[in-house]
């Protein structure tokens, strides 16, 4: 019973992660009003969702938290904002304590020499709301480029904190195997989806 209601808020969590949009209509959003300067990652509510084949016979998934960050942003020249973001380890979360428990080990994230992954934005293509971001990713001391295909999905006054908060969604694949994460590829998928959820704020 306790593994189930700690899986629960990751089963609740899946078909957004999934999907990457929820069955509301797409709201619009007044890019006039936001406000260019340096924002920080909420990291309470921020999550890096993975997706990987599991043996050919269904897809897993499991989420980061507690991500942290800065996004500087220029309003005046998009093209010139920039992100950085780290990943702690210890925010890895699955279904299974067995199994997150062994991501941690050096079969996988080798937590205890490698307790963070990162993201560093090297250049972004801007198109109106839209926006490809290129960047560096550092997992298990390897840096490879990745590019994010990001979306703007909110920005305003956050009602709760008070404070001017923008939020993006962005995806990318990558193949683990690249940052040194090989083990049990074919069988575990190489090809690791990710599904990211951040909002940031000043």
């Amino acid at each position: 019973m306790r593994k189930l209601l700690l899986a629960l808020p990751l089963l609740v969590a899946v078909p957004y992660i999934a999907n990457g949009e929820s069955a509301m209509a797409p709201k619009v959003v007044d890019t006039s009003k936001i406000a260019g300067g340096t924002y920080v990652v909420e990291s309470t509510h921020a999550l890096i969702g993975w997706k990987v084949d599991h043996f050919g016979f269904n897809d897993y998934f499991g989420i980061f938290g507690n991500p942290t960050g800065t996004l500087k942003l220029d309003t005046a020249d998009p093209a010139k904002s920039s992100v950085s973001i780290d990943i702690p380890i210890s925010g890895l979360v699955t279904a299974s304590d067995g199994l997150t428990g062994h991501m941690k080990t050096p079969d996988f994230f080798n937590a205890a020499v490698h307790p963070s992954a990162k993201f560093v934005s090297t250049m972004v293509k801007v198109d109106g709301t839209k926006a490809m971001i290129h960047g560096d990713l550092t997992i298990l001391g390897v840096t490879k480029p990745v590019v994010l295909d990001a979306k703007l999905s909110g920005a305003g006054i956050n009602f709760r904190s008070k404070k001017e908060t923008v939020g993006f969604h962005a995806t990318a694949s990558i193949k683990r195997s690249e940052w040194g994460m090989g083990k049990y590829v074919p069988a575990v998928g190489d090809k690791v989806d990710l599904d990211i959820s951040v909002a940031f704020e000043k």
